[in-house]
């Protein structure tokens, strides 16, 4: 994912996107298009909003240390404050101004962590129980199933132990008759062990059908109530980020557009 700010640089010109693009109406298809407004700052966003180009060199800078780092273009859409909404690079303030947006964010990151808190809180309180549910369900049905796999494969190792047995007494004759005896007994240990092996399958396979079959309902459930638990928490936290954001976003720019505010390279 690329970071603000990203541009575009191609024959002799810079394309970038600003708060007034992301706001008309191509802005808007745009935000449809992406779906995660993370990817708005992207170089694939920007290729999208202008038809769709190729080529050009893909540019990013993270460091607002010095408008140096920018085209002058650029430049000048972060004084006028055009990238509102697009983030909020601290190194554009001074010190006093960084301490000023502490003073306002710290409390409304506060206000965010405690709405958070008490939704995750109140998700666990529903979620919890239907996972206990599920789990046992899970745990009577996988005893109940273990108990006919285990019989199954004792079942399997009686048959198979005694044909070792056979195979081993008829292992050790002379060594003139012991190949011909020893390969035909091989077969005849490979025909009971193959086909106890496969009476096991069979009653494995059942006993796994029933345990699905006992199983995924008590999963379908479970996934409904974490499912609806879940969109109530995002719907809550959502709303919560949402207000947040806005507040550092709106702190922010306006502390930047008061010049005096502004680290000195950026006057």
């Amino acid at each position: 994912m690329c970071e603000f700010v990203s541009w575009i640089e191609k024959d002799g010109k810079n394309y970038f996107l600003t708060s007034a693009d992301l706001a008309s109406k191509r802005g808007i298809e745009l935000r449809e298009h992406c779906g995660d407004d993370d990817d708005l700052v992207g170089h694939g966003a920007l290729r999208w909003f202008y038809g769709g180009f190729e080529g050009g060199i893909q540019k990013e800078c993270t460091d607002f240390s010095t408008p140096l780092n920018f085209p002058a273009e650029i430049v000048e859409a972060i004084k006028a404050g055009k990238f509102r909404g697009m983030g909020c690079p601290v190194g554009l303030l001074n010190d006093a101004a960084r301490a000023e947006r502490d003073k306002i964010v710290d409390p409304a990151r506060a206000e965010f962590d405690k709405v958070v808190d008490a939704a995750r809180a109140e998700f666990d309180k529903i979620v919890d129980p239907a996972w206990a549910e599920f789990d046992k369900v899970v745990d009577a049905a996988r005893a109940e199933r273990d108990k006919v796999v285990d019989a199954a494969r004792a079942e399997r190792d009686k048959i198979v132990d005694a044909a070792r047995a056979e195979y081993d007494k008829v292992r050790y004759a002379a060594r003139a008759e012991r190949d011909k005896v020893v390969d035909a007994a091989w077969a005849e240990f490979d025909k009971v062990v193959d086909a106890a092996r496969a009476e096991r399958d069979k009653i494995v396979d059942a006993a796994r059908a029933e345990f699905d079959k006992i199983v995924d309902p008590a999963r379908a459930e479970r996934d409904k109530v974490v499912d609806a638990a879940r969109a109530e928490f995002d719907k809550v936290v959502d709303a919560a980020r949402a207000e947040f954001d806005k507040i550092v976003d709106k702190t922010f720019w306006d502390l930047f557009m008061i010049t005096e505010n502004r680290n000195p390279a950026w006057i």
